[in-house]
């Protein structure tokens, strides 16, 4: 009873654990993946729908854009005109003229006024005898430069522009959802395109020509934008496109609906969004409730003339038929998933059974061998698969297990110390041949370097000298008259020392020790401070705030020229780094190495920095970062300058943290 026992615990779990194999992956990993798949698949989905609706928003940008720049453009090209300046001295003509052009442009308001604001003539009989000229825009025109803007008009504004802007600017606040609680109760304010010109009148009296439309109520501009951005079958059947203009968070032009036919002018934007694109300025790129309904939402925030947020921007569409259709796709998975299951599920079970029952008499067998039965036998088997020969042979291999198992020791033994000498083996050739390998381009890099430099010696030299011969041949011939192009004179030396010392500085690095420059004891900190106007121009340029620590007292021995060149090379790549701004930081102090004083010279940006394999090979020949804005050449160069005077350069640098840069130089004796 207890071999029966043994036997019986034994196949109980091999059965089990078949079955679990045969229904593991279609039960369990599967439907995992499945998931996992499905989940992965939504996130794409709504990234998807997300990218779209932020291509929307970028249509409508540029269309709000051309509308400035159209205003702007008509604006400067009528005040510029020869029939403004036909009809200037005529005010009854100029009105007219203006009138014409007003109806032509498509603008909502059209006049002309002096420096103090006092209206030369308008298209619009009710427009007030002063008007403002404190608008940004109205300011850059004063001073001789047309300029275009968005601005918010309060009601009295457009009063004195004209009655008919003022009322139609008027609207009446309806209560929304989720909005930012307000006691208002309607909105008066006006967003206006504004766009105005300087103009000379027939007098010789000089005038601002300013126009503009309103967008409040404009709906012709809403509807164009809806549709350029959602035309026909741009999206599926059940969703619509939408878009809005907000003046605040009041929806002052918009084809979003609140009931059949009737605009949702006056409703108001939920806080959230308020907070997020109003608030701090940021591009909204999600679902939202607009109004009445979801929708996948983009709004960016608009900016006045005083460079204030103003207003918003939305495009978006309907997110119902979206979410419909995802569902219905994650249904149709699921119920195939299930069809596949149920029809699969049978087959994998009887072929589990065909393996567990050979091997529960195989099992049997060995535990009656192990009990003292050697005679016990498995028998023919009726599965004719490698299960059915491992039946067959089991009692060969019951004989010879153990003399086999003594063979495989004695041969894994063996084996284990044949490979741990050839791996030691291999390990040395292999660092022989990278040292080898490392050494061979090396050399050939440097040997190709002396040809090009040598080929540039020979072939640059002989013009240099030509031209600075053929100079001075010429200073001789004009005599006296050389000091009335001494400047030009001047600059010619310059230029050619300048292309003399580079190919100086190309025979350096191929043959330092023949062409090192005279060396001087000096500060580094004054040397520092000597490059940063060279340099001075790309740090404007790229908006780079610059910190000095000047607190190094020893001086070094170096070829003054030779340091400046290094610190520029560095503070370029540093500047290279950081294409959008940062902070520079340049430190000279004293710092001692291997028992030696020195001085370091310390330079890190806040740029992009670099990963560690990348940071180890900055300072070898032809290599660069820069792909066809570099030769490779700088650091290596700079490298080779140090090195010359006793010195060393190293780098540290992590992605998204910036680099460092540190040069370390010997204390002059």
């Amino acid at each position: 009873m207890a071999d029966t026992g043994r036997s019986i615990r034994p196949v109980r779990s091999v059965r089990y654990r078949l079955l679990a194999i045969a229904l593991l992956p279609m039960l369990v990993i599967l439907p995992l993946l499945l998931g996992v798949t499905v989940y992965r698949w939504n996130e794409k989905f709504d990234a998807t729908l997300i990218s779209k609706v932020n291509g929307d928003l970028t249509i409508a940008h540029q269309y709000l854009a051309h509308i400035l720049d159209n205003t702007g453009e008509h604006v400067t090209a009528l005040g510029g005109s020869a029939r403004f300046r036909d009809v200037a001295d005529d005010d009854d003509a100029l009105r007219a003229f203006l009138a014409e052009a007003r109806a032509r442009l498509e603008l909502d308001f059209l006049y002309v006024i002096d420096p103090d604001g006092k209206l030369v003539t308008s298209v619009t009989a009710q427009t007030a005898a002063s008007l403002r000229t404190d608008w940004p825009v109205i300011r850059d025109a004063l001073a001789g430069k047309p300029a275009t803007g968005i601005d918010i008009f309060d009601n009295a504004d457009l009063q004195d522009l004209s009655p008919d802007l003022a009322s139609r600017a008027r609207l009446p606040l309806v209560s929304t959802p989720n909005a930012v609680p307000t006691e208002r109760t309607e909105e008066t304010r006006g967003m206006v395109v504004q766009s105005a010109s300087p103009v000379t009148l027939g007098d010789g009296r000089k005038a601002v020509l300013v126009g503009g439309i309103l967008l409040n109520q404009n709906l012709v501009f809403i509807d164009t934008i809806n549709d350029l951005v959602y035309r026909e079958a741009s999206l599926p059947e059940g969703s619509q496109g939408t878009a809005t203009l907000f003046l605040d968070d009041v929806r002052i032009s918009t084809n979003v609906r609140l009931f059949e036919g009737r605009r949702a002018l006056g409703t108001r934007v939920s806080s959230a969004v308020r907070s997020a694109v109003l608030g701090e300025g940021r591009t909204w790129l999600d679902s939202a409730f607009v109004v009445n309904d979801w929708y996948i939402s983009a709004y960016e925030p608009i900016t006045d003339s005083h460079g204030k947020h103003v207003g918003m921007l939305y495009v978006g569409f309907l997110e119902a038929p979206f979410t419909a259709a995802k569902h219905q796709t994650v249904l149709t998975i699921i119920v195939a998933f299930l069809a596949i299951t149920a029809a699969s599920v049978p087959i994998f079970l009887r072929w589990a059974r065909g393996i567990f029952e050979p091997l529960e008499r195989v099992d049997t067998t060995i535990a009656k061998v192990e009990s003292g039965d050697l005679g016990a036998r498995t028998g023919p088997v009726d599965s004719q698969d490698e299960i059915g020969r491992v039946a067959v042979h089991l009692d060969d291999l019951l004989d010879q297990l153990e003399r086999s198992d003594q063979q495989l020791r004695r041969w894994n033994e063996e084996l284990n110390v044949r490979v741990d000498e050839r791996t030691r083996e291999l390990q040395l050739a292999n660092r022989q041949l990278e040292a080898t390998t490392k050494q061979l381009i090396m050399s050939e890099k440097l040997a190709a370097i002396g040809e090009i430099t040598a080929g540039v010696a020979h072939e640059i030299n002989n013009p240099i000298a030509v031209m600075q011969g053929n100079l001075e041949v010429v200073r001789s011939v004009v005599g006296d008259r050389a000091e009335l192009a001494k400047v030009e004179f001047q600059l010619l030396d310059e230029q050619i020392q300048r292309i003399s010392q580079i190919v100086t500085k190309l025979l350096q690095f191929a043959k330092p020790e023949e062409f090192a420059g005279f060396v001087d004891r000096h500060a580094p900190g004054t040397a520092v401070a000597d490059c940063l106007p060279l340099v001075q121009h790309l740090l404007t340029k790229a908006a780079i705030d610059v910190q000095l620590a000047n607190t190094a007292a020893r001086l070094v021995l170096m070829n003054r020229t030779e340091l400046q060149q290094v610190i520029v090379n560095l503070v370029v790549n540093a500047i290279h780094a950081m294409p959008d701004g940062g902070r520079l930081s340049i430190e000279t102090r004293d710092g001692d190495r291997g028992g030696r004083p020195g001085v370091e010279i310390v330079i890190s940006d806040t740029g992009v920095g670099m990963d560690p394999d990348v940071a180890a090979k900055v300072f070898d020949p032809f290599f660069t970062t820069k792909r066809q804005e570099g030769t490779g050449l700088g650091l290596s160069i700079s490298q080779t300058l140090v090195t010359r005077q006793g010195g060393a350069i190293s780098a540290t640098s992590q992605i998204g943290e910036g680099a460092t840069f540190t040069v370390w130089l010997p204390e002059a004796e």
